[in-house]
């Protein structure tokens, strides 16, 4: 873990909290992927929040795919979705007095579909959302050994919760970036979003035509990030 996080403890479950010198009144909440990195040991990422003085809180749900169902792995009573709105966003405007619509949701892989799914579905919460190589179309790693297996009765079940079904036709995020490098294999799930978007007039931003890495998205991802929440405080005043 690099200089500037630290380990806390929100509603009961582990989570890693950057709070730079001279913080502005937002924050970011980071879903890790299925490995549970949690970006506290990129120094890349902890660069690029230092910069724009954005707070981090990086909760900690394990293979989840923090989606609204109970995952034994996370908790037998509150599913990983439910742990976010009720625990750790409460959290975060308690801890540093930040208004209902200065927290933005991001995330990479597992994290990256969670926080677009997250957003889709709750545009109220989180006006702001980023992801890097999203899973978005996770019903392809059904039936493979994965935790969905157990989340879902079915790959098709697995397919209507994805966040490309949850794009309503007349409320959504009014701040949308996500990446995708056009070699990885998620990329196809990530173009499906992007035309569904386009096609019921959503705006956003898709970065989808790059060769790369995941991590050559994380600066521009908390640049476009930070400049939203700056432009979303100023539309509410």
């Amino acid at each position: 873990m690099l200089p500037g996080w630290s380990r806390q403890q929100i509603a009961g479950k582990p989570a890693d909290v950057f709070d730079p010198v001279g913080a502005l009144p937002f924050v970011l909440l980071f879903l890790h992927d299925e490995a549970g990195d949690t970006q506290a040991t990129s120094a890349v990422f902890t660069a690029a929040l230092s910069k724009h003085r954005l707070r981090c809180v990086a909760p900690h749900a394990g293979p989840s795919w923090w989606v609204d169902r109970i995952s034994p792995a996370f908790d037998a009573a509150v599913t990983p979705e439910r742990h976010l709105l009720d625990g750790v966003v409460p959290w975060i405007e308690a801890a540093w007095n930040v208004g209902s619509r200065g927290v933005a949701v991001a995330g990479i892989g597992m994290g990256g579909q969670g926080a677009i799914r997250l957003a889709l579905r709750h545009p109220e919460r989180f006006p702001v959302v980023g992801s890097i190589a999203g899973t978005m179309d996770f019903q392809e790693r059904f039936d493979k050994g994965t935790p969905l297996d157990s989340l879902y009765p079915s790959r098709e079940h697995a397919r209507q919760d994805t966040a490309v079904l949850h794009v309503h036709p007349h409320d959504w995020p009014p701040h949308i970036w996500f990446a995708c490098p056009t070699t990885d294999p998620r990329h196809r799930g990530n173009d499906r979003l992007h035309e569904k978007l386009a096609a019921i007039g959503v705006p956003h931003t898709a970065d989808l035509d790059a060769r790369g890495t995941p991590d050559d998205y994380i600066t521009p991802m908390v640049e476009f990030l930070a400049a939203a929440l700056v432009r979303e405080s100023r539309r509410l005043m």
